[in-house]
């Protein structure tokens, strides 16, 4: 099963300094048909204006991932922690017992990007954050895994959930695999061009949510960047 989720049908919000879209359920929008995928339970999609940003805020018991599209995001966090990522990196932080952070946008432009969130497997870790920078060379024409819970040993940012995050850039015309385990599903959102899956055409920035499928063949129609979440 492969369900298309277009862009322009997302919920959302503009704050002004803030133009955000919600592939499920978060802050004042509710659908109770999109409340999760497996154990993802938020994929927004940020616009943050320059020189803004948010201001220091909590968070337990959840796995954060952001996913610089274009621009960057400045970190900083109660443990001391700060950090810059910049478009086609990644940043994870693992909310545990508890941790208060800020996200701000120090750049001249408009920063956008994927914030992910995903149920941890344990509760009552320690708080952890953890940026890494992945070349895009590195993942042209396949998918490269660039944070995980199921990948012991791998060089991805580690994340406590039964979960992967992976992402490739395909040239027009150049096709890419990846296999689902039994039973587990995927969420596939390109940070730009277009493209088909098992045949089923999808744009940047739409919703792309799968299950009972084994190999997922992607074929680029335009030069794409596609990250997928991979989850029980």
């Amino acid at each position: 099963m492969i369900d298309v989720r277009p862009f322009a049908e997302l919920g959302g919000a503009h704050h002004g300094w803030l133009n955000a879209r919600h592939h499920f359920s978060f802050a004042s929008y509710y659908d109770s048909q999109r409340m999760n995928w497996g154990q993802l339970r938020v994929w927004n999609d940020d616009e943050i204006a320059p020189h803004s940003g948010f201001p220091p805020h909590p968070h337990q018991d959840m796995e954060i991932i952001t996913y610089v599209r274009e621009g960057a995001i400045t970190h900083q966090d109660n443990l001391g922690n700060k950090g810059r990522t910049v478009a086609g990196d990644v940043q994870v932080m693992s909310a545990g017992t508890g941790i208060a952070h800020s996200e701000y946008n120090l750049e001249n432009e408009t920063t956008r990007i994927f914030q992910i969130w995903i149920l941890p497997t344990a509760h009552g870790s320690a708080p952890s954050w953890g940026t890494r920078p992945f070349p895009k060379g590195e993942r042209s024409g396949s998918f490269v895994t660039l944070a995980s819970g199921i990948d012991e040993g791998s060089d991805a940012l580690p994340i406590r959930a039964d979960a992967r995050l992976a992402a490739a850039t395909l040239q027009a015309g150049q096709s890419a695999e990846y296999r689902l385990e039994p039973g587990r599903k995927a969420y596939i959102v390109a940070a730009k061009g277009r493209y088909e899956v098992n045949g089923v055409a999808a744009e940047a920035r739409d919703g792309v949510a799968v299950r009972d499928e084994e190999v997922l063949r992607f074929t680029a129609s335009e030069d794409s960047e596609i990250v997928l979440v991979d989850v029980a």
